[in-house]
């Protein structure tokens, strides 16, 4: 049987300290490696000899921006690597001595014991796609911004502009005409509208591109027959979920988008607080926006369980606990969706009751989706 040595690797920007850690042995050994192509190749040079030496090579690495890089790097040499989940890691966070030998050191003997909390990486496919959305994301909140900053700029020259007016390159075009009229175009507001425009076209450039990645996607075309959930929303849902069977059932998938309350039990007493939100942001708030689209689509979804469920809470818990509510409850289906690999049924979310009063009162074409 092989005797193994335990890696436990510090990875920072531009270094990664590592910790060589011997099967049987009490001490390990120190090394420094820079990030460069250099450095990676020193490091993988030194586990190949380890492997040549007849040793069973295992790594462990805390979950830092190039931590994906360097796992690939390593398991193109055939061994694991396996990235921590530094929430469930406080064993390092929380240390006293915080230095990188000193947590390098820890990663390996934790990895020795076979105590160390692995976190998910998700697939290449979905990280690409995460960057386009992450990107466009970015891309439409700088145009928001410029937005407000025109809307305050035509306040104080006395010029009423509401929202829409800027929504599309025409009415944007329009506004200006307007402005000329008055003797006011140019200044600050043109270069601001012609900004807009040009990131409106590197917006809908990355959209293209989103589209003809998922096009071919069974997740995001399964999520498309949500009534109100367009092409963004679904990529989003799919890029993060990325693996629907990594999930044991539908409580870890809304433990994951941080839609579960904190919970505190001890002894007979039992409290609940806010959502965690831990977990991606852009999950969270693509599930609230499948719940909106919902909301806007009454026609459609006026007879669904969720939305009459949805519509009482609003009355007694207001909007935002409704949406977030309901968003929990929509992780549900989806999750069913994604496990039976079906689309959204609208049977399922009709009320028994409520349809056969509709069709009595003959006003059952409300219910059809």
């Amino acid at each position: 049987m092989k005797r193994k040595v335990y890696v436990g690797v510090d990875l920072h920007k531009g270094q990664l300290t590592v910790y060589w850690l011997r099967e049987g042995e009490e001490k390990g050994r120190f090394e420094r490696y820079t990030t460069k192509l250099s450095g990676y190749e020193g490091f993988e040079r030194k586990l190949k000899a380890a492997q040549e030496e007849g040793y069973e090579v295992e790594v462990a690495v805390e979950t830092t921006g190039n931590a994906r890089y360097f796992k690939n790097r390593v398991e193109r040499q055939g061994i694991r690597v396996r990235v921590i989940n530094t929430l469930k890691f406080k064993v390092v966070n929380e240390s006293a001595k915080k230095t990188d030998k000193h947590d390098a050191a820890t990663i390996a003997e934790f990895l020795a014991k076979d105590m160390v909390p692995e976190a998910w990486v998700c697939s290449e496919e979905s990280e690409e796609l995460r960057r386009l959305l992450r990107n466009r994301r970015s891309l439409v909140r700088t145009m928001v911004s410029i937005k407000n900053q025109i809307h305050g700029l035509l306040l104080g020259m006395g010029v009423e502009s509401a929202r829409q007016s800027l929504q599309s390159k025409k009415s944007r075009r329009k506004l200006l005409s307007v402005l000329e009229e008055q003797g006011l175009a140019g200044g600050a507001v043109e270069p601001l509208v012609e900004i807009i425009d040009r990131l409106e076209e590197e917006v809908k450039k990355l959209e293209r591109l989103i589209e003809e990645r998922t096009k071919a996607d069974r997740t995001v075309q399964l999520l498309r027959t949500i009534p109100g959930t367009g092409l963004i929303t679904a990529a989003t849902v799919r890029a993060f979920v990325d693996d629907r069977g990594r999930f044991r059932g539908y409580k870890q998938l809304c433990s994951y988008a941080g839609l579960v309350p904190w919970v505190q039990n001890s002894h007979q007493r039992e409290r609940y607080g806010r959502i965690t939100k831990r977990g991606p942001e852009e999950l969270r708030t693509a599930l609230v926006q499948m719940v909106l689209g919902m909301v806007r689509n009454q026609k459609r979804t006026l007879g669904y369980r969720l939305m009459q469920r949805y519509r009482a809470m609003k009355k007694v818990k207001g909007s935002g606990k409704s949406i977030v509510a309901t968003a929990r409850k929509l992780a549900k289906v989806i999750y069913y969706m994604l496990k039976r690999n079906e689309p959204f049924d609208p049977g399922h979310m009709r009320d028994p009751e409520l349809r056969k009063a509709a069709v009595e009162l003959d006003v059952a074409t409300i219910l059809v989706a």
